[in-house]
């Protein structure tokens, strides 16, 4: 049980940066429990998620935030931008995280944004275990920091878990005195449909081309439990007939494949038995439309 004290900090931190820089991973590995999907391939994550870590004398209410768009030409990426932009204003610390060795006009404009930010700001240095060279690192940093006066910076290997322990107490120290937000149990705001629904997302963005995730969306139509057993029904929403048929796959392998791995991460996750049923509609223009992104939960209004 949380002992509160006059010791006791709490508040929220925003992870920024472009996409596929590695936000969801690092949020997962610091939480100790899979929070927010992750992929290879840019726009995986598109909401705010909230991950939350509680010790003893502190809860780190994460915001693992969607990577921020160069050229937001849908509403589904404008949607994404404005969560960011919302991230970034009301929070009291940000991780700015980059990849080592790699600036793009994408982190160019995610770094404009945090600047009117008036939260503390550590930048993140990820995947360094990639560098060979680690002498190289010393010019790309002293680059970054002289574009804005970080409290810290921090090289990690998100993926493994390298320094993230001290990433988490450099939050700490910056955080305000506060009693607990959330109950010390509590991992995520999110309900357990929503978790559903991105664990068969995720399986489809892995498996699936570069262009046809981005034109992805998931509901849960059903969501039913009887003793040990819940039954899931969900629908796969894609955009044209054409992309319909490549999620089926042939014979309807590929649908099959998403459908076992989805639900054995449901059955962890839930410590219950899980039958899912998937099934693949067509709504055109999905990703451009208000109306649809809204009753999609992706809040792009």
């Amino acid at each position: 049980m949380i002992e509160v004290s006059d010791r006791f900090v709490c508040g929220s931190v925003a992870i920024i940066g472009r996409p596929n820089v590695g936000k969801s991973t690092y949020l997962n590995h610091s939480i100790g429990q899979k929070i927010s999907i992750t992929s290879r391939k840019p726009q995986t994550t598109r909401h705010q998620i909230l991950g939350i870590k509680t010790q003893e004398h502190s809860q780190i209410v994460y915001v693992d935030t969607p990577g921020f768009q160069v050229k937001p030409d849908r509403a589904l990426n404008r949607g994404m931008n404005k969560e960011v932009i919302h991230a970034a204003t009301e929070v009291d610390v940000v991780l700015f995280m980059v990849e080592a060795g790699k600036w793009t006009e994408a982190d160019e404009n995610a770094l404009t944004l945090i600047k009117r930010s008036e939260a503390k700001t550590i930048l993140v240095i990820n995947k360094i275990d990639k560098v060979k060279n680690k002498e190289s690192l010393l010019p790309f940093i002293k680059k970054i920091t002289e574009m804005m006066d970080f409290v810290e910076v921090v090289p990690v290997a998100a993926l493994k878990g390298d320094n993230i322990k001290i990433v988490e107490d450099m939050i700490i120290k910056l955080l305000p005195i506060s009693e607990p937000w959330f109950a010390e149990d509590q991992v995520t705001d999110r309900s357990v449909r929503f978790l559903a629904t991105e664990m068969i997302r995720e399986k489809l963005t892995r498996k699936l081309g570069d262009e046809l995730p981005y034109r992805l969306s998931v509901t849960i139509d059903q969501f039913k439990e009887e003793g040990n057993l819940i039954h899931i029904l969900a629908t796969i929403w894609v955009e044209t007939r054409g992309q319909k048929k490549i999620v089926i796959g042939h014979k309807g392998s590929l649908l099959k494949s998403v459908g076992e791995e989805a639900r054995h991460d449901m059955q962890k996750m839930l410590d219950k038995k899980v039958f899912l049923e998937t099934w693949v509609k067509v709504k055109e223009k999905w990703s451009d439309s208000v109306s649809a992104l809204n009753q999609f939960g992706l809040n792009a209004e």
